[in-house]
């Protein structure tokens, strides 16, 4: 049984293709794009004004963070854990520096090159989908990655082919159940990223992890906009609990997920 049934969008057909089984939107004018080594320092700079290695201290504390909450659940010791899209290797050394067993998937031989001959990871130069592997792994980590494929279940089924019974899948990527999308789409759309070939909501993910037999542990906001949303969560008096709200209901423009195969 296909994991996907797609249909015409009822609200936005000529942006969206729509999946009846789990709510998953699929991007209409998405477009593969080649991720050069320059991917990295161009497009990051442009949207948060420093380079990616300028900002390696941030990283590294957001690293920690989400290593924090994967601890909530999961004991590090001799946990073996494959990042998709590594990067330069900031969230893969922080994570073995408190005893994971790591493993890099990343398309940029720079950023590869960088985590093996400065940091000494287990990194690999490949896309994701051409990566083979005899291993499984405890915890399969991506973050702003997923929507990057255009199969959407090739990908999926791939990242749960390698993860072991009873391991961890931790997801970054936006979200439709967040201010922008829900109240201004008109601004949601402008903004899309043409990369970006499917967009998830935390219900549509609750349903494809079911899907593969997985539930559920952690969903928050990356961030809070109280200022993007036209809608009443936006409004006085309610903008005064817009963050305690928005952590306990998952409600941002980008969501961090942590789920637990069966």
């Amino acid at each position: 049984m296909s994991l996907f049934k797609i249909t015409s969008h009822p609200k936005f057909p000529e942006y969206y293709k729509y999946c009846e089984n789990t709510g998953t939107c699929f991007y209409i004018p998405a477009k593969p794009r080649s991720y050069s080594n320059s991917y990295f320092m161009d497009e990051y700079k442009a949207q948060y004004k420093k380079t990616y290695y300028e900002d390696e201290a941030s990283l590294r504390t957001l690293a920690k963070k989400r290593l924090q909450i994967l601890e909530k659940f999961n004991r590090p010791k001799k946990t073996s854990l494959l990042e998709i899209g590594s990067a330069a290797g900031f969230f893969l050394d922080e994570a073995q520096k408190i005893g994971y067993k790591t493993k890099g998937i990343e398309i940029s031989e720079s950023e590869v090159n960088y985590s093996r001959d400065k940091l000494g990871l287990d990194a690999e130069s490949i896309s994701f989908l051409d990566f083979n592997s005899d291993t499984k792994y405890d915890c399969i980590a991506a973050f702003f990655v997923l929507e990057h494929f255009s199969d959407q279940e090739k990908v999926l089924s791939k990242i749960f082919s390698l993860l072991n019974e009873g391991g961890f899948v931790f997801l970054a990527l936006p979200s439709l159940y967040g201010p922008t999308f829900s109240t201004n789409p008109e601004e949601w759309f402008k903004t899309h990223p043409e990369d970006h070939f499917a967009d998830y909501s935390p219900l549509s993910l609750k349903k494809v992890f079911q899907y593969f037999e997985a539930k559920i542990l952690y969903c928050e906001p990356m961030s809070f906009h109280v200022s993007r949303d036209r809608g009443i969560r936006g409004m006085f008096p309610f903008k005064i609990f817009y963050n305690s709200l928005a952590k306990l209901t998952s409600y941002g423009d980008t969501i961090q997920i942590l789920a637990k195969r069966r």
